[in-house]
């Protein structure tokens, strides 16, 4: 992973100022600590989000002229506006999102979960290997969001495939012919987004009454489908892994000595499935001691806060409850904040509810396969069987 090689370049130090480090080309500055990230994500008008969304690597004319095919545009909606509209756009959606609608999907959800546990425990113990993330975690946030947002009717491999193109398109070091081939498929997608934009109801609909425009409407669907679902699913994968190689923490939930949600927090300060995110200096500006000049690129490592000393007494151990454990970053902070961190909560304590038990026994078969990329995790198959 990228930052294998920043950890390298940093000598295994983590300062409290930001430092330089090279990526595709580019000098960015990476913030480390806990408090500088933060001090960047509650200032959108020194930080702004305008980079948001940017290609990491630099879409060539071939790539370009695909996605103009489809009319692909992405406007400031959410994550890359830090204009004038960003509140009612985000207010719309966080009451599509409203704590009290995502409560309501918990039964829906917890019957959908059991009847997967109940499928892959019947493999288990028949002794067939079973896939933790294809068969039970890639889709169920995705199939949650639907029921809250109604989103287009598309297959839901359709969605995921298109979601995992994004991903590396946008946030990936890629090579041309790779980035043509993202580019073909995220563009025929967004043009079924954009007629859905246009017609369907539910939240596209409520945009549409407050009078913006399709692009934004389509900027807005475009940005839960990539994040709203993907990074969620990446997490309940995420988190099944590292649960089984703690088996501690495993009793404890057995017996109630160890909460779900304290297990929840913990697992999101330590695997995040967003890893970094970034901003761009609007001014000159000074982070940590070090001067920001007006148009730098910043990456705030999400995940190397989470375990910033300062914050947590036992920063690289898994230990739900400890003090800290709560003030991770992996939802970010200020205005920005994941508009969805209530909805990823309850599916990760459902799961975990659910399905921890699962894991009693087991070996994995195969760990998941993490891709280079300067945001998200995307871990694939993560196959477990009984000995």
């Amino acid at each position: 992973m990228l930052f294998r090689g920043w950890g390298d370049a940093l000598g295994g130090r983590w300062p409290d100022v930001a430092t330089a480090v090279d990526h595709v080309g580019v000098v960015h500055l990476v913030v480390t600590r806990h408090a500088l990230v933060r001090q960047v994500l509650a200032d959108p008008v020194t930080f702004r989000p305008d980079n948001a969304l940017d290609a990491v690597t630099p879409l060539p004319v071939a790539a370009l002229r695909l996605l103009a095919g489809h009319r692909f545009r992405l406007p400031p909606t959410l994550a890359n506006n830090g204009g004038a509209s960003h509140p009612q756009i985000r207010g719309i959606v966080a009451d599509a999102l409203h704590p009290t609608r995502v409560a309501a999907q918990r039964p829906w959800l917890t019957g959908l979960v059991r009847e997967r546990v109940a499928k892959l425990r019947a493999a288990l113990d028949a002794g067939v290997p079973v896939d933790l993330h294809a068969d039970f975690a890639a889709d169920l946030p995705l199939l949650v969001l639907a029921r809250l947002v109604e989103l287009p009717d598309a297959p839901v491999s359709a969605v995921k495939e298109f979601a995992r193109a994004a991903l590396e398109l946008f946030w990936a070091p890629l090579d041309e012919a790779r980035q043509r081939a993202l580019a073909a498929e995220v563009g025929r997608f967004h043009t079924v987004l954009r007629g859905f934009a246009a017609t369907g109801g539910g939240l596209a609909a409520r945009l549409r009454a407050a009078g913006h425009s399709p692009d934004v409407v389509v900027g807005a669907l475009f940005f839960l489908l990539v994040a709203g679902q993907e990074t969620t699913s990446q997490f309940l994968t995420l988190l099944l892994h590292r649960l089984t190689g703690e088996p501690t923490v495993r009793a404890g939930l057995h017996d109630g000595s160890v909460a779900v949600a304290d297990v929840v927090e913990e697992g999101l300060r330590l695997e995040p499935p967003i890893v970094t995110w970034r901003r761009v200096a609007a001014v000159d500006a000074t982070l940590g001691g070090t001067a920001v000049p007006a148009g730098t690129g910043v990456v705030l490592w999400l995940a190397r806060a989470g375990r910033d000393p300062d914050v947590v007494p036992a920063p690289g151990e898994f230990r739900p409850g400890q003090r800290g454990s709560r003030r991770h970053l992996a939802f970010g902070a200020g205005a920005h904040r994941c508009v969805g961190a209530q909805l990823a909560r309850l599916e990760a304590a459902v799961v975990v509810s659910e399905a921890a038990p699962l894991l009693d026994g087991v070996r994995v078969v195969r760990p998941p396969w993490y891709p280079d990329n300067l945001t998200f995790r995307m871990p694939d198959a993560f196959v477990i069987a009984r000995p």
